[in-house]
């Protein structure tokens, strides 16, 4: 069995709960049949009472020595974000860096991350409201509003509020697999994952109409992911053209209904590899990739990796 991991949050007044539930909802939660593989805390850099947006003061006993422990540090936001972490602060996000534990953001809490220097040379992301912002006060940032998230393996931030959700749950499947991350999302009752690579729910520039939720469809199609659909056959489902549910993709999901299908055939793969033997061409046909050659193809342009590499690296890490 792996090794528990410890992830902390580091938070400041004022606090977005929300921002810190996300993480703490991910990695924080004991649930029922999934095993648990994290402990969570949270830290700050004057103990005792925190306060938050939401009009409250929440109690933090542990000081920054909790990061010194900690495999993963999460900031939740960063307000205001103009205003540099303490000297303090900085040198204990280096030294964990350093020492090899993975600093993570989001939405505002990347500005405490480039303040820290650890954004410099990299592409990185916050929300789309702030990133003007970040890319003019720290021009060595390679800063990319558009994204959910950004990871690096050992630095990674995220856009805003519920793309933080999106991130953590990136990051227990590249820390346990796919398998187990469906599991915590579907505690969680959460849809399909977002790949980093989709838009940000950004302002409209004008008001658009809504149509209904594409929810039924994308439960239906994925119970189908071993049939060859098509996105004709997904709008010929949903009763309207080709057309139409692209533009409710790409207003829900922020993608084309042929990249997220993709995605769901990729992410039904990864499963597969990790928890079965079966042969590349039976794992292709079950995820509707015909082939095991389009299957390494697709797989690799998705991951910069084969789904051979992958399955020896998964049982090499369980």
């Amino acid at each position: 069995m792996p090794a528990v991991h410890r992830v902390v949050a580091l938070v400041r007044p004022p606090q977005s709960t929300f921002e810190l539930g996300c993480v703490a909802e991910v990695f924080g939660i004991e649930r029922r049949g999934v095993a648990v593989r994290y402990v969570f805390g949270v830290a700050t850099e004057d103990p005792g009472p925190v306060a938050t947006l939401a009009g409250y003061d929440m109690l933090v006993p542990d000081g920054l020595t909790a990061l010194d422990r900690a495999d993963t540090i999460v900031l939740p936001g960063w307000l205001p974000p103009g205003e540099p972490p303490s000297p303090a602060v900085v040198r204990t996000l280096r030294r964990a860096h350093d020492r090899g534990a993975r600093v993570v953001s989001i939405c505002s809490g990347a500005f405490a991350l480039a303040h820290a220097g650890l954004l410099d040379g990299r592409r990185a992301t916050t929300h789309w409201a702030r990133a003007g912002e970040l890319a003019e006060r720290f021009p060595a940032v390679q800063v990319d509003p558009d994204v959910l998230y950004v990871d690096h393996g050992d630095v990674a931030t995220s856009a805003g509020s519920g793309a933080g959700i999106d991130l953590c749950l990136h990051l227990v499947r590249a820390d346990h697999g796919a398998g187990y991350a469906a599991q915590v999302a579907r505690s969680m009752v959460m849809p399909p994952h977002r790949e980093g690579g989709q838009l940000q729910f950004t302002a409209p520039p004008h008001p658009v109409q809504m149509d209904g939720s594409l929810a039924p469809l994308l439960e239906w199609t994925t119970a189908r992911l071993d049939e060859p659909l098509t996105v004709e056959e997904l709008a010929a489902h949903e009763g309207v053209s080709a057309r139409t549910l692209a533009r409710r993709f790409t207003d829900q999901l922020g993608a084309s209904p042929g990249q997220w299908l993709l995605a769901q055939r990729i992410t039904a793969a990864r499963e597969l590899l990790e928890s079965t033997d079966l042969p590349l061409d039976a794992v292709a046909r079950r995820v509707g990739l015909s082939s095991a050659t389009n299957l390494r193809r697709r797989f690799l342009r998705a991951l910069g990796t084969t789904p051979g590499a992958y399955r020896r690296a998964f049982r090499a890490a369980a």
